[in-house]
């Protein structure tokens, strides 16, 4: 009995494998999302492993067993969701492919999750931590290496909120995006898609003066933007993170409520306030589904309380009454 387990376990290992190939190879999943994939499933097989139940051959029940442990063992629900929305494709690939003749986890329900809004930050703010962003290049001496770093945060800092791009996405961009005279440049994002997003005036200048004190440094002939000796040949996204909450502490912003995701929300939040299409949004925040994006949609709610009560004839009477 001990013997047909272990081959059951070792076929799920390597169906495993089979599916995160399908998933790189069709669907252009990224390596964050690859990793993401392998560990919900390895933890999926390891728990099921010392019920000796194969994750290859597990059957409703388990996966239900499986969500009960999350749930016991304090798991938020937006992890459970996650590791069941893993299993759920795992087991549609299995499906698909002829490996299984159903798919025990299509009518199990998806944990409730809080719907929480997201961190951002008021126009105020985000234009103090960019003034002062701004002075700090200003007060050091032209081409030094502190000139260099905090010309650096600069750019990070105003592309951020100028594209609302991911981080991952900002930090491993090609110099090409930024070479020509357009105020567009091409982002690959998740799954590999490319979209185009806008740059401000004021993201395109300080590129301009990035770019030349750039192209005269030892890593000139870098592929990226923001080159480091690093494995990967770009600067961490950890190390951004970093330096942008010291900017925050410098600005008197509270720096625990400030990273990179924070100003993609911001980028979002302030366009919807002053009257961008949802859609449009949604393109430029390189989202598949219109529902990620109405998260935002407190922003549209809040603006339209406003407009009622700001236009509408009932409103003056009230006022009056």
């Amino acid at each position: 009995m001990q013997c047909v387990f272990e081959s059951k376990s070792m076929k799920s290992n390597a169906v495993i494998d089979r599916f995160l190939e399908m998933m790189s190879a069709e669907r252009g999943a990224c390596v964050h999302t690859l990793s993401a994939y392998q560990n919900d499933l390895q933890w999926a097989h390891d728990q099921l492993c010392s019920c000796s139940v194969s994750l290859f051959s597990a059957q409703r029940e388990d996966l239900i067993n499986l969500l009960s442990l999350m749930h016991t063992a304090g798991f938020a629900a937006t992890s459970q969701a996650r590791r069941l929305s893993t299993l759920r494709q795992f087991y549609q690939f299995l499906y698909a492919e002829g490996l299984r003749t159903d798919d025990p986890s299509h009518d199990i329900d998806t944990p409730r999750q809080r719907r929480l809004l997201p961190k951002t930050m008021n126009e105020d703010t985000v234009t103090k931590l960019l003034d002062r962003a701004q002075l700090e290049v200003d007060q050091t001496d032209y081409g030094s290496k502190n000139h260099m770093r905090a010309l650096r945060l600069q750019v990070l800092i105003e592309m951020l909120y100028a594209t609302g791009l991911r981080i991952s996405e900002l930090v491993s961009l090609p110099v090409q995006a930024v070479r020509g005279k357009e105020q567009f440049i091409v982002v690959r994002g998740k799954g590999e898609k490319e979209r185009m997003v806008l740059l401000s005036d004021k993201a395109c200048q300080v590129i301009s003066q990035w770019l030349v004190l750039r192209d005269q440094g030892k890593d000139a002939a870098s592929f990226y933007l923001f080159p480091a000796r690093s494995s990967t040949g770009y600067v961490a996204r950890q190390f951004v993170a970093r330096g942008l909450k010291e900017l925050a502490e410098r600005a008197g912003v509270k720096s625990s409520n400030f990273s990179p995701h924070v100003l993609r929300h911001a980028f979002a939040s302030h366009l919807l306030q002053n009257g961008a299409d949802l859609r449009v949004v949604q393109h430029l925040l390189g989202h598949c589904d219109i529902s990620t994006t109405q998260i935002y949609t407190h922003v549209l709610e809040e603006r339209l309380y406003c407009l009622v009560n700001e236009h509408h004839p009932l409103a003056d009477q009230q006022k009056a009454g």
